[in-house]
């Protein structure tokens, strides 16, 4: 009798274990992840933080007679942006018929508070809850059973595919209700308790949006109280786009140099702008905490400080396992150094070459490419030079093996210092006076599953270079090409920056030394005419 009890017990105890990897397996297959923890509102914020709590396990947005909203309040989620997705919550209204809110999805979030964009609509009465709407924009795209089809000139073609009133039924007014909304390239869908509510394939080439801000809505009004819970994102695979992510790490040296933010954050605008085969989106300040930041990532472009600080060195097996799937990595400037050993081993794997101690140096030197080779990285590149930090002698692959040298140059025998030291002098180094060192190259991975592409780069160091119309188009075209996307015949376009441009976003406040003049007068040397890339 106890041997049978015995054996039902374990019975019982193996059929839990399977329920629970069986359930376990289907969650990670779903690919949807919490971006809301259900206690507090860290990663999430508003200019008015008064009208937001978190109660029960929702978060709450709620005005009184007492305490009114002055105009439409708007909750962003600040760890990530929104590109191609699947979101999904529960929504509770409360007040008047009056009562509306929303969600805001690839949307823009302005200074004074204010998001504008695509709206996933909510409200009590009944008006508008299930349909898409353009916050501050074009309006209603598409009603309660409508699907709506945007031309490029902005002209909407509408059909009905259900009876909006009837369709109220499958609301919960007074309860929870769960919302879905699914954005792939320019086609978004909306469902109401599992039913679509609404469709909208947005060809408009001057509003629509393929990325933006996420973020949840309090309306003006009477008031009224909203509740959010079971906050869910799954990135898609991007429709029509490659996905490129840009990590920068937090501030280093003083203005003007190593500015990581300020760098992506330019070159990622100048990205969405030219390539509509692209979608850049940047990580500012260190690893991202968006826990989807790399779900749908064809390639990771990292520009930060090195050594034993990089911002991979806590993230290794994470980024092995991206590359092993085909995504492609680059490093840049300070970025190409970590320590020797198992991160070293993983640059090799991911970009084919890194900044090892003892062997790499870092001078600063004017680099002359005289000579560039014929690869997708330097089309539309001429040959320019450079004063930058660049660091030479990489550790590359056994035999240069799937490296192709991108840029080359000689660097002066005044470089290649007495002594020896972790960064600046050895005699590896000095035993190559006078030879050619390569300061920028591409990988076809050996290693990386379906064929990831690597690149490195060891200039950047001055912000200002990115107003060198070869030196900064270089770049742009190494990132195209390491998401696997064409890079143009004459290279990627871009406008050269602007000062205003340039200053924009940087991490440490202007010195009261700068010479404005004098960067001026470098862009313009760097572009004179009969050089000028664009």
């Amino acid at each position: 009798m106890m041997r049978k009890i015995y054996l039902q017990l374990v019975c019982v105890v193996l059929f839990g274990l399977v329920a629970f990897v069986t359930s376990t397996a289907v969650a990670e297959e779903a690919g949807f992840k919490p971006i809301f923890d259900g206690k507090t509102l860290n990663g999430w914020k508003a200019a008015e933080m008064g009208h937001w709590s978190v109660v029960d396990g929702a978060i709450v947005g709620q005005t009184t007679a007492e305490k009114p909203a002055k105009g439409n309040q708007f909750l962003v989620w600040q760890l990530g942006e929104l590109d191609d997705f699947e979101l999904k919550l529960k929504y509770r209204i409360g007040g008047t018929d009056r009562a509306n809110s929303g969600i805001q999805i690839r949307s823009q979030a302005h200074k004074e508070g204010h998001v504008s964009g695509y709206q996933a609509d909510i409200d009590r009465g009944g008006t508008w809850v299930g349909a898409l709407f353009d916050e501050r924009g074009r309006g209603m795209l598409a009603a309660r059973g409508q699907k709506t089809t945007i031309a490029a000139d902005g002209k909407k073609n509408t059909t009905t595919f259900a009876d909006g009133k009837a369709m109220m039924s499958i609301v919960n007014k007074d309860g929870w209700n769960e919302y879905e909304v699914i954005a792939k390239g320019n086609h978004i869908t909306l469902k109401l308790n599992g039913k679509v509510t609404a469709e909208v394939i947005d060809n408009d080439k001057k509003d629509r949006e393929f990325g933006g801000v996420l973020a949840l809505q309090l309306h003006a009004g009477p008031p009224m109280k909203i509740e959010f819970k079971d906050v869910q994102l799954k990135r898609l695979k991007m429709a029509a786009r490659k996905k490129l992510v840009l990590v920068a790490g937090p501030r280093s040296h003083g203005y003007g140099a190593h500015e990581h933010n300020a760098g992506w954050l330019l070159l990622a605008k100048l990205l969405n702008e030219n390539m509509p085969d692209i979608q850049a989106a940047v990580y500012t300040d260190g690893w991202p905490k968006d826990p989807t930041a790399f779900d749908n990532a064809d390639a990771v472009a990292i520009y930060c400080n090195g050594g034993g600080g990089h911002v991979v060195m806590r993230h290794l097996d994470q980024m092995d396992k991206l590359a092993k799937k085909g995504v492609g990595v680059a490093c840049f400037h300070y970025g190409v150094e970590v320590p020797k050993g198992k991160p070293g081993n993983y640059l090799l794997d991911w970009i084919g070459g890194y900044f090892e101690t003892y062997w790499s140096v870092n001078p600063h030197w004017e680099a002359e490419f005289k000579k560039l080779p014929k690869h997708p990285i330097t089309r539309g590149v001429k040959p320019f030079s450079m004063n930058d930090e660049w660091y030479y002698h990489m550790r590359f692959v056994k035999d240069m093996k799937n490296v192709t040298p991108i840029l080359t140059a000689i660097p002066p025998d005044s470089t290649r210092r007495k002594g020896n030291d972790a960064h600046g002098a050895n005699p590896h180094v000095r035993a190559r006076m006078g030879m050619p060192e390569h300061v920028a190259w591409a990988y076809e991975s050996a290693t990386g599953g379906d064929g990831g592409r690597g690149f490195g780069f060891t200039g950047g160091h001055w912000h200002w270079s990115w107003a060198s119309n070869d030196f900064r188009k270089l770049v742009l075209n190494s990132l195209v090409w390491i998401t696997g996307a064409e890079v143009p015949p004459n290279g990627v376009p871009s406008k050269t920056p602007s000062i205003e441009e340039l200053e924009a976003n940087q991490d440490y406040p202007k010195p009261n030394n700068w010479n404005r003049e004098r960067i001026q007068q470098l862009i313009d040397q760097w572009n004179r005419p009969s050089e000028s890339a664009d």
